[in-house]
């Protein structure tokens, strides 16, 4: 057992090392969300943001039911507020996009598949090119959480 926690601990502190210096360079961050669930959504958000606010260049790509976020009209599981602040995953994804210049995208058959096209989304939001979210996902200094 003694193995596995000092492993662990030195996983943590190697961990802190090298967030430490990921701070100090831009890093581009791709956030994949894909889940309905709003706490899901949120916390995709907030770690989106805490990124963001420590440099990465953030991109947020939704796809499947996350992509309802980017719409004009939401449903209330994307515009309702969760706890414990009240926010919204709505609210959030625009609140980052606004402040931070996030990419916020819905993916290239999140249209379609709704039988809509872009006027449904919200102003700022856009439809990804698969083959340039392909080459932002397989870039050096990418990270992607994926949701």
């Amino acid at each position: 057992m003694k193995k596995i926690i000092s492993a662990a601990a030195i996983g943590i502190a190697t961990g802190l090392t090298a967030t430490a210096a990921m701070a100090q360079e831009p890093t581009k961050l791709v956030t994949f969300l894909t889940l309905p669930e709003p706490q899901t959504q949120l916390m995709a958000m907030v770690l989106t943001l805490q990124a963001a606010q420590q440099g990465a260049e953030a991109h947020i790509l939704l796809c499947g039911p996350a992509g309802d976020l980017a719409l004009r009209d939401a449903p209330d599981s994307a515009t309702a507020g969760q706890p414990p602040r009240d926010m919204s995953p709505q609210g959030l994804m625009q609140m980052i996009r606004e402040n931070t210049g996030a990419t916020v995208e819905v993916c290239a058959i999140y249209l379609p598949g709704l039988g809509a096209d872009a006027s449904v989304l919200l102003d700022g939001i856009g439809v990804a090119d698969p083959a340039e979210m392909a080459a932002q996902l397989m870039a050096a200094d990418a990270r992607v959480l994926s949701f």
